[in-house]
């Protein structure tokens, strides 16, 4: 909510799962209730105009079957779709039925899917085992594989790039839109990937095109991650609102 709120957009919050954990790590994970989240999301779009939204973490398969009903009754809306998240452990033998699920229900009505280099060969390994044919294990091929199953760009993070750098890359149909590269920032950050995700999600609801809205976002999570802070005794917390902050 703090990077809607940072870039101008008031955000609506859907629960699909409580976390119990802290900065170090997540120690539980309790997925919420298939229709108790159909209900949250359905409330919420029959009162007021959404323009974006951000799906993260999904909890369960179920969950994600019913966010696939709702986005497929609501196809104007611009879904930035970052279903992944390091900190969370894996789901022992769901983990890959989950995967699957998301491959083959929410993936092909994104707009936008984040993920990193590392869970981009995963998901392509995933495809491999449920019967697909073999293809070199490749960002590009396996990027433009989840594109021509329906997803409209596909964000991919965590690239090395020149002098270890970060390189981000984003690809439409048409192959590579835009490469960015940015300084690697030391230390261990939680919520960077959510942070730019948000951003994204925020950026199209304020109008802009996804290449634009990338750029931006990009520049406000690093920044946000530049002015990280230690509030507990893990991961440094991005600093969200460090352009409020007066300049001592």
């Amino acid at each position: 909510m703090a990077t809607f709120a940072a870039m101008g957009c008031h955000g609506l919050p859907i629960l699909t799962s409580i976390l119990v954990g802290d900065t170090s790590q997540v120690d539980d994970i309790h997925p919420i209730e298939a229709e108790l989240v159909s209900d949250q999301a359905r409330t919420i779009l029959e009162d007021m105009q959404v323009a974006a939204c951000k799906v993260g973490f999904v909890g369960s398969i179920e969950n994600v079957t019913v966010i696939a009903e709702i986005i497929s009754d609501y196809p104007e809306l611009h879904l930035v779709l970052d279903p992944f998240n390091s900190s969370i452990p894996d789901l022992d033998s769901e983990a890959e039925d989950l995967l699957l699920s998301i491959s083959e229900l929410l993936i092909p009505q994104t707009t936008l899917l984040l993920i990193s280099t590392l869970e981009l060969s995963r998901l392509s390994e995933t495809w491999k085992d449920s019967g697909a044919p073999e293809e070199p294990n490749d960002m590009a091929t396996d990027a433009m594989a989840l594109i021509e199953s329906g997803c409209e760009f596909v964000l991919v993070t965590g690239a090395i790039g020149t002098d270890n750098a970060i390189t981000n890359v984003l690809f439409d149909s048409s192959g590579i839109v835009r490469t960015d590269e940015w300084q690697r920032i030391q230390g261990s950050h939680l919520g960077a990937s959510s942070t730019l995700s948000a951003a994204i999600a925020a950026m199209l609801a304020n109008g802009l095109d996804v290449p634009e809205a990338v750029m931006e976002a990009q520049e406000f999570t690093f920044a946000s991650i530049r002015h990280a802070q230690r509030l507990g005794m893990g991961k440094l917390i991005p600093d969200r609102y460090f352009w409020a902050k007066e300049v001592e």
